[in-house]
């Protein structure tokens, strides 16, 4: 191919005239008629003549493409044609084409923007798994996957579960799409489990409010100015339904005549449709929140229009503004939870139907269809004099202390003036 390095820098930015310049090893600068110019690399290929573009000079310097030259060169010296290695080479995507694509099929079904930003914030543009977005998708594996996972594993236990199950994901669809063979480097059973170290196997609970002090609690929520986030966390404690049913909440879905919130299966965290049994003081709030909207507005909108208000809006409400320690969460359904169980007489189906949880077996499941919305009315509203958002209040008194559990009775007691008080005796 002749001695190398013939070319200059300066007679590569004074070559006019249309033609090949050769700077040896196979390596040309062509000047076309239009006047532009871009490096090529001449070879032999199964005795014919072949020319692989190398880029424009504008973008490739001369030392750039002798290097790419000299990696050409070594290929066909082994045998192996650099045009179909490149071709081969661009076929395969990186792990962040691939993280993209498994983020846009997965949104296209998401629960919420919550799931959407959270993959974006585990394995998208810019989060955890940036190390290894630029990598081909097929050339990853145990190693680079440590490398993301091990900084984070211990300190943020949750997250790295999750980036390490999102990459996993990631890998199967590359598998499925045949970018990849053999077994995932980022599978846990058999693999990992080896190589990391086991975490807190401790459970974290949502904190919540007790439900002796959600009385005080809701006063002290009452007492504040009535914004946006103030009015949807109370309806979220009197339905006891979870922050994103609440956040994306529609006017239509409010039937002021029937007292129900129909909840769409695409928000439901079980992908069932879900009917919410409304309280007076619920049906106040909703009506309120509803007024001069269309039946596709928000019921509780955010700051920028059409989109409804930010899921941690509640949070803060409570920690930055009320200066409480526990979650949104555990004080609309935990505590509403252990009232119900603690306080009542319900029937344990009736609060968990309330909270939208699945009760009973599979085969119960198959013959109950109902909702018991009329029995989940009036335990909701039950709940709206408890914590005093009706002009009535619920009373929940202890049982005696050092006697055998009593036969549970509910009864209602008017001897105190304004209260209608649930009580427990033999």
């Amino acid at each position: 191919m002749g001695s190398l390095y013939r070319l200059t820098a300066q007679s590569v930015r004074y070559a006019t005239e249309p033609g090949l310049y050769a700077d040896g090893g196979g390596l040309y600068l062509r000047v076309a008629f239009g006047g532009s110019r871009a490096w090529v690399f001449i070879f032999q290929w199964t005795g014919r003549r072949r020319e692989m573009g190398l880029g424009g000079v504008n973008s490739v310097t001369l030392a750039r493409a002798r290097e790419k030259a000299a990696e050409a060169r070594a290929m066909v010296a082994d045998d192996i044609d650099p045009i179909a290695a490149r071709r081969a080479k661009k076929a395969i995507p990186t792990f962040g084409a691939v993280a993209d694509e498994f983020i846009a099929l997965r949104s296209a079904t998401a629960k919420s923007d919550k799931s959407v930003a959270r993959w974006k914030r585990c394995i998208g543009d810019g989060g955890y798994a940036e190390p290894i977005r630029g990598r081909r998708v097929n050339t990853i594996g145990s190693d680079e996957i440590l490398a993301v996972i091990r900084p984070i594993w211990l300190e943020k236990a949750e997250t790295a579960k999750g980036v390490r199950t999102y990459i996993e994901g990631v890998l199967d669809l590359a598998k499925s799409q045949g970018y990849r063979t053999g077994e995932n480097p980022a599978r846990w059973d058999g693999h990992l489990a080896n190589l990391l170290p086991s975490q807190s196997q401790q459970t974290k609970h949502h904190g919540a409010v007790p439900w002796k002090a959600m009385p005080a609690f809701w006063a002290e929520l009452v007492a504040r100015r009535p914004t946006t986030a103030v009015k949807a966390l109370k309806f979220t404690i009197l339905t006891a339904a979870r922050t994103g049913e609440v956040i994306g909440a529609r006017v239509g879905e409010v039937d002021f005549t029937r007292r129900v919130w129909t909840v769409p299966a695409e928000r439901m965290k079980g992908g069932v449709e879900h009917q919410v049994a409304l309280s007076d003081a619920a049906v106040a709030i909703a009506k309120e929140a509803a007024s001069g909207k269309k039946p596709s507005d928000f019921l509780f909108p955010g700051q920028k229009p059409g989109r409804p208000l930010s899921n941690m809006a509640m949070l803060k409400l409570l920690k930055d503004d009320m200066g409480r320690t526990e979650t949104v969460h555990g004080t609309a359904r935990s505590s509403f939870r252990d009232w119900a169980g603690d306080a009542t007489d319900y029937p344990r189906e009736i609060a968990e139907m309330a909270l939208a949880h699945t009760v009973g077996n599979a085969a119960e499941q198959a013959y109950r269809r109902g909702t018991a919305l009329s029995k989940r009315a009036n335990l909701m509203a039950d709940w709206a004099r408890y914590l005093g958002a009706l002009s009535a209040p619920c009373v929940a008194v202890a049982r005696p202390v050092g006697r055998a559990e009593p036969k549970r009775r509910r009864d209602v007691r008017r001897d105190i003036p304004g209260q209608v008080v649930l009580f427990e005796n033999a």
